[in-house]
């Protein structure tokens, strides 16, 4: 300080006990980063662990799911009910009155039982080959590895996984609902197994309603039957206020209100038969290669134009413009499903043949019905269509 003049100021050095406790403090933070890294860590940890348990659940839950689906079997009974009473996808707006075919009223609006998407396979896989490809998915996904870096990479196998297993469920509700009674029961009971899964999925949706379509016709009872239609119209009323271009979602929601309404009043069968055919058009619209569509359009075209007198004032007078289709309307329509799918079904050329026979073309109608007569019966109301042939012979 003398050497640096008399204006210097003079700075005392630090104290020893400043300095400890500066280093101290300095120490704390240290060891709080230290010790909030640690967390970090374990906490990033812990996201990855439970991924792998997500994951891992997730696959034990699609095994055990596909492999009882394919072994249970239900207590339901396998006897039907007289099939003189056809059970119908559209409506009925007689009082169920016998049906005729010469002028007089089919029942009114009754209709087809719904056939399936896809042609009935030929042969059946045994059932320790079912499991090994229902299985498939769970085996393949067991492959890969758990490994996962970070959460958003755990949200992408899982979402890989729930993608590859509905593709898999899908594949095999299509098969169970092609075959027999006892298969499309243990589908509809899949479906439900799984609903909690896919529940947000369209594919998923439509054919669980399409399964409860198939329990609606198994089922005798007539509440148990109300209860199945109800049920598979309310699913599809969910789906449609989301997927309202689906052509599956409207012709499983126009089939679903048919078979519902043979339980409600004359008024609500006339009035579902409009919401019927605003589905099936809005289906034909949207899918115009399906010929299930044109099918259940004929066989409304075909209905409605063989309504007795007491139906069609009964429908003037609840509705200002009654439905109205023509036979040829009913024929065009059957004469497409066979241009698009030949042979789709035996119903289908039988109806073919009556429309010919009722416009007075006898000879198309015996060419029809031979056609038809080479068909098997698949379904109960080709079984039905049988009967007419022979008393058409007769």
């Amino acid at each position: 300080p003398g050497e640096a003049g008399d204006g210097a100021v003079y700075r005392p050095l630090p104290i020893h006990d400043e300095l400890v406790d500066v280093l101290e403090q300095l120490d704390f933070v240290v060891r709080n980063l230290s010790e909030l890294r640690q967390e970090v860590e374990e906490l990033r940890n812990s996201l990855q662990n439970l991924a792998a348990d997500i994951v891992s659940e997730v696959r034990s839950h699609l095994e055990e799911t596909q492999r009882v689906s394919r072994r249970r079997r239900f207590p339901f009974p396998r006897e039907r009910s007289d099939s003189t009473c056809s059970s119908s996808i559209y409506f009925t707006a007689s009082s169920g009155a016998a049906n005729t075919d010469d002028g007089e009223s089919e029942g009114g609006y009754s209709t087809a039982n719904a056939e399936s998407d896809y042609d009935r396979e030929s042969e059946k896989d045994s059932e320790e080959g079912e499991d090994e490809v229902s299985c498939e998915t769970v085996r393949t996904a067991r492959r890969d590895s758990l490994d996962l870096v970070n959460e958003d990479e755990a949200h992408l196998v899982l979402d890989s996984l729930l993608e590859e297993g509905l593709e898999q469920l899908l594949q095999q509700a299509d098969r169970l609902h092609s075959g027999d009674e006892q298969e499309k029961r243990e589908g509809f009971q899949l479906l439900l197994n799984n609903k909690l899964a896919y529940a947000g999925q369209k594919d998923f949706l439509w054919r669980l309603a399409r399964a409860h379509s198939d329990m609606c016709e198994l089922a005798d009872d007539a509440d148990e039957k109300r209860s199945y239609a109800a049920d598979g119209k309310e699913e599809l009323e969910i789906a449609l206020q989301k997927w309202d271009q689906s052509a599956e979602c409207h012709q499983w929601y126009a089939i679903l209100c048919g078979q519902l309404s043979e339980h409600e009043s004359i008024q609500k069968r006339i009035q579902t038969g409009y919401v019927f055919k605003e589905h099936i058009d809005k289906a034909i619209e949207l899918k115009p290669e399906d010929p299930q569509s044109y099918y259940l359009l004929g066989r409304w075209c075909y209905q409605v134009s063989h309504l007795g007198w007491l139906e069609k004032k009964t429908a003037s007078a609840l509705f200002e413009a009654p439905p109205t289709a023509t036979v040829e309307d009913a024929l065009q329509n059957f004469l497409r499903v066979e241009e698009l799918s030949p042979g789709y079904s035996k119903a289908g050329r039988m109806y073919i043949s009556k429309c010919y026979r009722d416009l007075g073309n006898r000879a198309a109608a015996l060419l029809w019905m031979n056609l038809a007569s080479e068909l098997p019966a698949n379904t109960k109301e080709d079984a039905e269509s049988e009967r007419d042939l022979e008393e058409m012979r007769s």
